[in-house]
């Protein structure tokens, strides 16, 4: 089985080859910032886990979607729409995200598990389940639920 880097190389040239500007730019940019998070870890090889590749694709999804919204309120929907594209190649690699039944069971059982009653036990719930998920949903949506069954 292909390492996440190796899958990105690969892709990297398929979009060469079809000359697919956006995702080839797109995939550029996200190998520059796994060599740079390899470099920065101290690691010889020049290797980052699958998960921590994973993580810096969701860094980078999160980091277009602050452009788009300073691009449309700029009044730039051109740039905007290239930011979505790339967003749009970029999360064909994360795994498929979870539904909102499956985050509210896994939210219930967090609870359960914990025995929380109130807002204060929040954090302990929080991580049980970002542990559960492993990226399969945004903290934003997690934090949300878990208020919601606390409250």
């Amino acid at each position: 089985m292909s390492t996440f880097a190796e899958t990105i190389m690969e892709d990297l040239k398929a979009a060469m080859k079809a000359k697919d500007s956006v995702t080839l730019t797109t995939l550029r940019a996200l190998k520059t910032a796994l060599t740079n998070t390899a470099i920065e870890s101290g690691n010889k090889d020049n290797i980052v886990s699958d998960s921590d590749a994973l993580a810096l694709v969701r860094k980078q999804i999160k980091q277009r979607n602050d452009s788009i919204e300073q691009f449309e309120s700029a009044g730039r929907p051109e740039l905007a729409e290239k930011e979505k594209e790339e967003i749009t190649v970029l999360e064909k690699y994360l795994p498929a995200a979870l539904s909102a039944e499956e985050i509210s069971t896994i939210v219930s059982d967090a609870v359960s598990e914990t025995g929380a009653t109130s807002r204060a036990d929040m954090g302990q719930v929080m991580k049980i389940v970002q542990e559960k998920v492993a990226g399969r949903a945004d903290g934003k949506t997690l934090s949300a639920e878990v208020m919601k069954h606390l409250s």
